[in-house]
C-alpha cells in the first residue's frame, strides 16, 4: 500500500509540475499569437524592423539561466510593466499584455520566461512559489535596463497571476508600485486539490498531502506555502484583481477571498462572461482602460 501511495503521489507531482508544455514551442506560441491577436503581427515586425524586440538573460542564484524579451516604450519614459505569464505558456504568449502597456500606454516591457518555459532552464513548474524571487530579479535587471529610475507594474495571468501576488507579499523596492492580478489562484493547494478532485474524482487525501511532501523533498517548497492568499495579506502597494465571471478553471470564487484578504488600496473587476484567462480578448478596450486608470492612480 504504501509503495502505491508513494508512485501514486509522485504521479501526480510530475503531471501537475512536469506537463507536456506548449510553452517550450516558440514558433507554435508565436503563430498561435497571430491568429488569435491579429494586431500584434504588424507590431512585433515594426519592433523586429526597428531591431527594438530584445532578448537577455540571467543567471539565478541556483545557477539557472533564465530568460526574458524587452522593449522600450516609443517615447523615452520612466514607466515600466513587467508581464508574467501563465502555466504552460511562455513569454510570448503574453505578447498581448505587453502591446497593451507599450503600444497602447507608452511603457517600457519586460516579459520574462518562467522556468521550464520558453528559452530559461528548468524542468518543472514552480507554480509561481520560487518563479517569485525570479520575477523579482528580473524587477531589478528592468529597472537596470530602463534607467535606474523606472516606475514598476507588475502584471500576471493565471499562474503569472498568482505569482504576482506571491511577489506582493516580500518587501519592495521604491520604484515598484502597483500589481495587476488576472485570475490568478488562492494557493497551489487550493488549485491542484480541485484538480485532482475534478480530474481524478479524488479527495486530497492521501495523494496531494504525498505529492506536496515529495515536493518539498525534491524541490524544495509545498504546495501549502505557496499561497498568494498569504502573500497578498502582507502586500501594501496597490493592486488591481481582474477575473472572468464565468472561469471554472481558477473558480471566480478565488477572486473574492484574495481581494478579501488584500489590505487597501484594491480594486476589483469581474469581468461578465469572460472565463479562464479570457477577460482581455473579449475586452480589449475596457481591459486597456481599466488598466490605464488604475495604473495612472500611481504611476505617472
Amino acid at each position: 500500500m504504501a509503495t502505491l501511495l508513494g508512485g501514486g503521489g509522485s504521479y501526480l507531482l510530475h503531471f501537475g509540475l512536469s506537463p507536456v508544455n506548449h510553452g517550450k514551442d516558440l514558433n507554435t506560441s508565436w503563430e498561435y499569437m497571430y491568429e488569435s491577436y491579429p494586431e500584434l503581427r504588424p507590431w512585433t515586425d515594426s519592433l523586429r524592423q526597428a531591431e527594438a524586440l530584445k532578448d537577455t538573460f540571467i543567471y539565478a542564484p541556483d545557477n539557472a539561466r533564465l530568460h526574458a524579451y524587452y522593449v522600450e516604450a516609443p517615447s523615452p519614459t520612466s514607466k515600466t510593466a513587467v508581464i508574467v505569464h501563465g502555466y504552460t505558456d511562455n513569454a510570448i504568449r503574453m505578447m498581448m499584455i505587453g502591446y497593451l502597456y507599450n503600444r497602447s500606454l507608452g511603457y517600457n516591457i519586460l516579459l520574462p520566461d518562467l522556468r521550464y518555459s520558453g528559452l530559461s532552464d528548468g524542468d518543472a513548474f514552480q507554480m509561481g512559489w520560487l518563479d517569485r524571487k525570479d520575477v523579482m530579479q528580473w524587477m531589478e535587471v528592468a529597472n537596470e535596463i530602463f534607467g535606474d529610475s523606472t516606475q514598476i507594474v507588475v502584471h500576471g495571468i493565471s499562474m503569472g497571476g498568482a505569482t504576482t501576488m506571491m511577489v506582493s507579499g516580500e518587501p519592495q523596492p521604491a520604484y515598484v508600485k502597483c500589481f495587476v492580478d488576472d485570475c490568478g489562484y488562492t494557493s497551489v493547494w487550493d488549485q491542484f486539490s480541485k484538480e485532482l478532485k475534478e480530474d481524478f474524482g479524488l479527495p486530497a487525501f492521501p495523494l496531494l498531502y504525498i505529492s506536496s511532501w515529495l515536493c518539498d523533498w525534491t524541490k524544495g517548497w509545498n504546495f501549502t506555502e505557496a499561497s498568494a492568499l498569504e502573500q497578498v495579506k502582507k502586500c501594501r502597494l496597490p493592486m488591481l484583481f481582474i477575473h472572468g465571471e464565468k472561469d471554472e478553471y481558477v473558480p471566480t470564487r478565488m477572486v473574492y477571498e484574495l481581494h478579501e484578504a488584500k489590505p487597501e488600496p484594491k480594486e476589483l473587476w469581474v469581468v461578465p462572461g469572460a472565463d479562464h484567462a479570457t477577460s482581455y480578448k473579449l475586452n480589449k478596450e475596457e481591459y486597456t482602460e481599466k488598466v490605464k486608470q488604475f495604473t495612472d492612480k500611481y504611476i505617472r
